[in-house]
């Protein structure tokens, strides 16, 4: 019986740029999912080195290697759902009715987490070329645990 995913590592936004930074930040992971705007598919490639990603197009995800993502995608780690997809204004499903625990996103650039009817929305923030004032980071979700830990990772650029 193979072991239930429990470390999850959460990216977005790299748009072309993967910092050693974020790779280390993500060592460790069981899983990693990148929530759009990919930029380039070596991008994919390197993650895959620390472990499965599942990860869904952006945006600004028009290059060949890229424009073929699916715009959303499930991962399921033991008994939890997670839905991803890349601008969570573009969510056009109930969460709760679909049957999913957690919502990850990107496309703001801006990490943060809220629960809504008992469902848990991430967005790692943004990990490529920064924007604006806003943090560069990740984040690393905890499955292992009840209620589900998040813990952003803020890189030192």
């Amino acid at each position: 019986m193979p072991a239930i995913r429990t470390r999850i590592g959460l990216i977005s936004d790299t748009h072309g740029l993967l910092r050693p930074q974020a790779l280390e930040a993500l060592r460790g992971s069981e899983l990693i999912l990148h929530a759009g705007d990919v930029g380039k598919p070596e991008i994919l490639t390197a993650l895959r080195e620390l472990a499965p990603v599942i990860a869904v197009r952006g945006n600004v995800d028009t290059s060949d290697g890229t424009r073929t993502l699916p715009e959303t995608a499930v991962a399921e780690a033991g008994k939890v759902f997670l839905y991803v997809l890349h601008d969570l204004h573009a969510l056009d499903l109930n969460p709760v009715a679909a049957g999913f625990h957690v919502v990850v996103s990107g496309h703001s650039h801006q990490p943060g987490k809220f629960e809504r009817d008992g469902v848990l929305y991430i967005n790692p923030g943004s990990a490529g070329p920064r924007r604006f004032q806003l943090p560069v980071s990740v984040a690393r979700l905890n499955l292992g645990r009840i209620p589900f830990e998040v813990e952003f990772v803020e890189l030192q650029v």
